[in-house]
């Protein structure tokens, strides 16, 4: 248990090490919060900048990392979603953009992030059961394309984008981990699903088999996910993934499968 531990917290120290400006990025997502009798989720929601209830706009789901676990609705900003809030992108690809916060001392797939493989524990962890409620209650406040849910994460919301395919494979249209990892006999569920997967081969936290174990297993069933590893990258592989320039063309142009 104390290898794990460590692990989150080497996770969570390296995040803050690079975790750039949110200057121009949290004021652009609305700040909410859902609350139940199971608990609370704070969580942040970015909007079409011309909604028109008229139309309907793609959801994509972030799963930040174990750095930006908390309260405070706003360190799970400090990755990645900055490219949405970008105005050429704003333009090109509306959408909606659901990044809720984790808990402290919660995760988004509650398994050992350094064991070689793991089982996908049979219930949701209790912060995905409440992500999956706010996707549920924004469906119905909004003009949300069914047909385009997405979902993406790094590090433990890597995990947690693993294990949320898995449980909800009718759900999504397409799936982006980064330095994740996943349970391999949950392959079958998830082939038909277009993946987008990105890993480090240097990586000191998370090992990159993890994410080779899942994409094997996933071709095995009978899918064609894609893979990209970065030689030189350490944990951080989502810098440059999210600079890839086919990543959002790719996303946006995906539809859940009849």
């Amino acid at each position: 248990m104390w290898k794990y531990q460590i692990g989150l917290l080497i996770c969570a120290g390296l995040a803050m090490r690079i975790s750039p400006s949110l200057a121009g990025v949290d004021d652009q997502f609305e700040s909410r919060e859902l609350k139940t009798d199971e608990g609370t989720l704070p969580y942040r929601l970015l909007k079409p900048k011309s909604y028109d209830p008229n139309s309907r706009y793609p959801l994509v789901l972030f799963l930040h990392g174990a750095g930006e676990r908390g309260n405070d609705n706003k360190a799970q900003l400090k990755h990645v979603v900055s490219i949405f809030v970008q105005p050429e992108n704003r333009e090109k690809y509306p959408c909606f953009v659901l990044v809720p916060q984790c808990p402290a001392g919660r995760m988004w797939a509650e398994v050992d992030f350094r064991a070689e493989t793991h089982k996908m524990p049979e219930k949701p962890s209790l912060p995905m059961a409440l992500t999956i409620k706010v996707i549920e209650q924004l469906k119905k406040e909004f003009s949300i394309d069914e047909d385009r849910v997405y979902v993406m994460g790094l590090s433990m919301g890597g995990y947690g984008t693993w294990d949320a395919i898995a449980r909800y494979p009718d759900m999504f249209a397409a799936a982006v981990p980064m330095c994740g990892g996943g349970d391999e006999t949950t392959a079958p569920k998830i082939a038909k699903l277009p993946i987008w997967n990105f890993h480090g081969q240097k990586d000191p936290v998370i090992k990159v088999s993890r994410s080779r174990s899942m994409i094997e297993a996933v071709r095995k069933a009978g899918g064609n996910p894609k893979h990209t590893e970065y030689p030189e990258a350490g944990h951080d592989c989502w810098t440059p993934a999210s600079k890839e320039p086919e990543l959002l063309p790719w996303l946006f142009s995906q539809k859940r499968s009849k």
